[in-house]
């Protein structure tokens, strides 16, 4: 009995350790499939990167210096090779519209963008499951009625506009928040969120939308399995069986779209940070596009591409944390 045990707790642990170096090599092999893809379109496909950088006008003779001072001389696997070997060092290259080293652009672009993600994702989270879970516990009645007409009017609604409309009421009529801008976070950590809440609000809108209407067809499909109706039949209320039992086998397909939901938080900024002025990642990409500052452009994508497949990669691990047979079968 105790060898069989013992046998089944091998067996269980080379399970996850199987798991884990499945998602682990495929996270490695996707990440390197988008930098490849990302550096050829932005440094091989359009053509000749100094070219695009300095302009119709420039001479031959600057067009050339250009094109050694950027690397470009070099063969494009030995240019490609360096930019991954930059990126592992942290050494992404200077701009060409702020002489400035990328990484350090990117890392201040991100005290605003990641706080701003943070922040729209937890109002998403918060919305969403509580408007999802009511739904369902009021299947057919008129809270479910008037939560599915939310979510329909949420999904329909664009951010941009949406966000148009929350300065209109918010900074113009009311003067509760501020137009745009940020006031950087030496100022304090209030008015820095402060500065943050209408656009998180915008985004977290249409998202809570989506994510609302999933919740509730998930529990709705988990409300009709057996083990909940033995549950109901043992004496457990309505609330116990959907706190016990119901939510964490339907958090599984909630929990994927939270997941894509984030990396599109994260990577829609550029939108609505261009509505409220914001200094983020986002308006980054957005201004390195007009400078021609194909540097910045193709390490904010790389960046965004990998955050997508970073995100993705801790959605699949948490698979195994909320449903264990997830993670015996992929093993």
């Amino acid at each position: 009995m105790i060898f069989s045990l013992r046998r089944a707790g091998i067996a269980k642990d080379i399970a996850i350790s199987l798991f884990l170096l499945k998602r682990a090599l495929t996270f490695v092999l996707t990440l390197l499939a988008a930098s490849a893809v990302i550096f050829a379109v932005l440094d091989v496909l359009p053509g000749n990167a100094a070219d695009v950088m300095l302009g119709e006008s420039a001479t031959p003779e600057a067009v050339q210096a250009y094109k050694v001072k950027l690397g470009l001389d070099r063969p494009p696997l030995v240019r490609y090779a360096a930019w991954l070997t930059g990126i592992a060092h942290g050494d992404l290259g200077i701009s060409v519209a702020y002489d400035t080293p990328v990484a350090q652009l990117i890392v201040e672009r991100l005290a605003v963008s990641l706080p701003l993600a943070l922040m729209a994702m937890a109002l998403t989270t918060l919305i969403a499951l509580t408007l999802g879970i009511y739904a369902a516990s009021q299947h057919n009645k008129a809270g479910d009625l008037g939560v599915m007409v939310f979510s329909q009017l949420g999904i329909a609604l664009p951010s941009f506009w949406f966000g148009i409309l929350l300065i209109l009421l918010f900074a113009a009529n009311l003067h509760w928040f501020s137009a745009g801008g940020f006031p950087g976070w030496d100022e304090g950590l209030w008015q820095g969120l402060q500065a943050l809440v209408l656009p998180a609000v915008a985004q977290a809108a249409v998202q809570a939308a989506i994510l609302a209407r999933i919740t509730r067809s998930a529990v709705l499909e988990v409300l009709r399995e057996d083990f909940v109706r033995t549950a109901r039949a043992k004496g457990l209320s309505q609330r116990q069986v959907l706190w016990r039992h119901v939510l964490r086998n339907a958090f599984v397909p909630v929990l994927t779209v939270m997941g894509l939901q984030f990396a599109s938080l994260i990577a829609g900024t550029v939108v609505i940070e261009n509505v409220f002025t914001l200094p983020g990642v986002g308006r980054l990409v957005f201004q390195a596009i007009a400078n021609r500052d194909l540097l910045v452009v193709r390490n904010v994508v790389m960046l965004l591409a990998a955050t997508v497949i970073v995100v993705n990669f801790i959605v699949d691990v948490l698979y195994a944390v909320v449903d264990p047979r997830l993670r015996l079968h992929s093993a």
